[in-house]
This record gives structure tokens, sequence and C-alpha cells, in this order.
């Protein structure tokens, strides 16, 4: 099952995901991928809360800021991936030297459909809802606007089941039957 879980920033998505995963993937058999560098302290403490928030659940967590489709997982069929989260790796496929750049959403779609389902049986992605501030950004920032809300698009058609976190709220948007 492929799950996509949206929502804004501080929207309780995080914890949703993981709970989500963890209903359907064995202790155990549960990756964390990961793809936040640790640039900054804000980063850093964004990063020991969502460890601390996986503690005790059984996650292996890799982390992975670029170039996903030659990750080297473990040889091993997990019960559950949990991938976190599409925005940042976006960025860091735009922006990093190391990244796809222009060819960046192809390039994550592409790492997707590597991991789901050859790698796992459950693969939950967590993207960020950042359309409804009505705020005109820079050219780059609004090319990198479109480029996640092509990437989302594309995530939620591929996906079984869709869910939209609000203030802690999960409201589901596609698949609901299957949660």
């Amino acid at each position: 099952m492929f799950i996509l879980v949206t929502g804004g920033a501080a929207s309780g998505k995080s914890q949703h995901a993981e709970r989500l995963l963890c209903e359907r993937a064995r202790e155990g058999s549960r990756l964390y991928l990961a793809t936040m560098q640790p640039f900054g302290a804000e980063a850093q403490a964004r990063m020991l809360r969502h460890h601390a928030l996986r503690a005790g659940k059984g996650f292996q967590t890799v982390e992975r800021y670029t170039d996903l489709t030659h990750i080297e997982l473990p040889e091993k069929m997990y019960d559950g991936i949990l991938l976190e989260c599409m925005s940042t790796l976006l960025a860091n496929e735009i922006f990093s030297p190391d990244g796809a750049g222009e060819e960046a959403v192809s390039a994550i779609l592409q790492a997707v459909d590597s991991l789901y389902p050859r790698c796992c049986q459950t693969l939950v992605v967590v993207t960020n809802e950042i359309f409804s501030d009505g705020i005109k950004y820079p050219a780059q920032t609004m090319q990198y606007m479109k480029q996640l809300a092509q990437l989302n698009a594309v995530l939620a058609q591929k996906a079984d089941v869709v869910v939209h976190s609000v203030c802690g709220i999960l409201l589901p948007l596609k698949g609901a039957d299957l949660l």
C-alpha cells in the first residue's frame, strides 16, 4: 500500500505518518528514510524531535539527502518505509550540487517507484502543503512551489491512500476505505 500524508507545518503529519506505518509494518521491519540535512540549529532541533518521536518504535533510520534511486538498503524486504519529506527532498535535489537540478521531479518519482513495491509492502510518504498563504514569492521560490505541486499531484495519483493533516486531525482525501 502507498500512503501519502500531506499537511502544513506543525500540522501533526509526521506523527500520523508514523502511526499509519506502525499499524501496517512489524517492529524491526520499519525503515525511516530521512531527507533533512542538519543545517543550523533549527534543523538539528527538528531532527532530534523527530528522532525522539520514533524512539522505541522499531525504526531503522537511513539518512539520504539526494539521489534516492541509488540508495543502498540492506538486502531485505521491509514491511514499511516512511519517507520524510518530499518538500525537503525536492529542495535538496534542486539546490544541492549533488542534486538532480532541473530533473528533480522526475528523479524523485523514479526513486519512489524504485522503493515501492520493490523494497517494501507499505510506503508512507510525507509532503508539505505550502500553497495556501496567497503570497507571491520570488521567481525561484515560485518555481520550487510549482515543482512541489506537480510532484504532490503525481504522488497523490499513484497513492492508494491520501490523507491531509490539519491541526492534528487526519482527513482522508482518497482511499478512506483502506484506512
